[in-house]
């Protein structure tokens, strides 16, 4: 049997985290079996549905690298093919009209909660054909009035509920649309879904669908129920997942991290996608609820920002560059300064942030650092460091150094007392890569202005 799986969002809102991760699951399952990723948007929520919801899903998946084998396919396409399946069940004496009012349902519901009693509709309709004409009705499943239901679960294992705790629920409403939980049992097995992988808020919905799938006279599939997510909210886990990438994540750090909340392969932390869709199996997925943390994923982007090549890094860098009104383009000084700054932030947006300098000499001089730093005692050294970097016949990191070196040395000046004045006359600040490095980053000519200009700076002993 090839496995077919679908992740099917609605197009309510846009994907966070928690359904991020749904469609991860599914899409790694899919893979590893050599099946087919199916995208379907649940759109029959006729007042909240938007395209620019089916659009924002579609481009998130796309930035997550999770490209679906088939669709999206949209709900509201198959509208006919629904009110087929519900006319064959009342037909076939599957299914009924319900003609009850909203008022009377509402008295059994008050009715049911006074007496202690779960609020269940009353079959009042179930075997009645007296059906009054021109009056709106709802059709709703004849659901088993004994014995229990039970499904092999992958996450959750076996799980048993008694058929009285269900009642005939509606699958068409009465302006004709159908209800969700016929609707997805009809287009999973219009699909070949084999299986069904979700979160564990619907398992409920489960018990509901199977009567449906024997009804129409079919098998049910496999489901797959996962522990929801904790420690989501709107400032995180909950934003859209192009937030994250506007924050300046990595698509691989996202990947990697939401792989890891509830499944696990021994203590390895970072993945590839290739090595995720090689280890991925249900018998390493958890039955407990994960904690969405936010400090856990800046590590795991910090460790792909270590991964990335340098040619890579700094085209991912160069819009987040840009944003911040920096003349740059995508060249081998801008490959070497996102090499050199790669560890210098959890994220794209941090390490633009930082770079700043490189792009423009448009910023102040730390004070303190000035103070500190910028002493008589350096600057005869210093002096003679910008003149023999003029004559340097090779303008490299090593060079630069062995003058930096020797000329330290002949002065009997440390290191320190030649980097950090030298950090500060090119950045403002002592915050930077090796000195040496970050001498190398610029042009020479541009180097050579800013060491002048710092030289300035120079003050006198207290």
């Amino acid at each position: 049997m090839s496995v077919r799986v679908r992740f099917a969002p609605s197009n309510t809102g846009t994907l966070h985290m928690g359904g991020a991760r749904t469609a991860l699951f599914n899409y790694l399952y899919a893979k590893n079996k050599g099946g087919t990723f199916i995208l379907r948007i649940e759109d029959t929520d006729r007042e909240r549905s938007k395209e620019e919801y089916t659009e924002s899903i579609v481009e998130a998946l796309d930035w997550l690298g999770m490209e679906p084998d088939e669709g999206p396919i949209l709900q509201t396409s198959r509208l006919g093919m629904y009110n087929e399946r519900i006319e064959k069940l009342l037909e076939e004496g599957h299914a009924y009209r319900c003609y009850c009012t909203p008022e009377e349902l509402e008295e059994q519901r008050e009715k049911a909660l006074a007496e202690g009693r779960k609020p269940k509709y009353s079959r009042k309709w179930r075997d009645r054909t007296d059906y009054p004409e021109d009056q709106p009705y709802t059709v709703r499943i004849k659901m088993p009035l004994e014995g229990t239901i039970t499904i092999d679960d992958m996450v959750q294992g076996e799980v048993t509920v008694d058929v009285d705790q269900l009642d005939d629920f509606i699958i068409m409403r009465s302006d004709g649309t159908p209800t969700y939980n016929f609707v997805v049992v009809v287009d999973d097995a219009d699909m070949d879904v084999t299986h069904v992988i979700r979160g564990d808020d619907h398992l409920n919905n489960t018990f509901r669908q199977v009567p449906v799938y024997r009804a129409l006279g079919l098998e049910p599939p496999t489901f797959g129920h996962l522990p929801l997510i904790s420690g989501l909210s709107k400032r995180k886990g909950s934003a859209a997942v192009q937030d994250y990438r506007d924050r300046g994540f990595l698509s691989e750090a996202v990947v990697n991290y939401i792989s890891r909340l509830g499944w696990s392969h021994g203590d390895q932390e970072i993945f590839t996608r290739e090595e995720l869709v090689e280890y991925f199996g249900f018998d390493s997925v958890g039955k407990s609820p994960s904690n969405f943390d936010e400090d856990k994923l800046k590590w795991v982007n910090t460790e792909w920002l270590k991964k990335l090549e340098a040619s890579d890094l700094a085209q991912r860098l160069l819009p987040f560059l840009k944003k911040l009104d920096l003349d740059v383009e995508l060249d081998d000084r801008l490959v070497q300064i996102a090499d050199l700054m790669r560890d210098r932030g959890d994220t794209l947006v941090e390490i633009a942030e930082k770079s700043t300098y490189f792009f423009t000499d448009q910023f102040d001089y730390d004070e303190k650092a000035v103070k500190k730093w910028m002493k008589p005692v350096s600057e005869p050294a210093i002096k003679e460091i910008i003149e023999s970097l003029e004559g340097l016949d090779e303008w490299s990191a090593d060079s630069i150094g062995t003058i930096y070196r020797e000329v330290g040395k002949k002065h009997e000046v440390g290191l320190a007392k030649l980097a950090q004045p030298t950090r500060i006359s090119l950045t403002g600040s002592t915050s930077s890569p090796s000195v040496f490095d970050l001498v190398a980053s610029f042009p020479r000519e541009e180097a050579l202005r800013r060491l002048r200009k710092g030289a300035e700076l120079f003050g006198d002993d207290e």
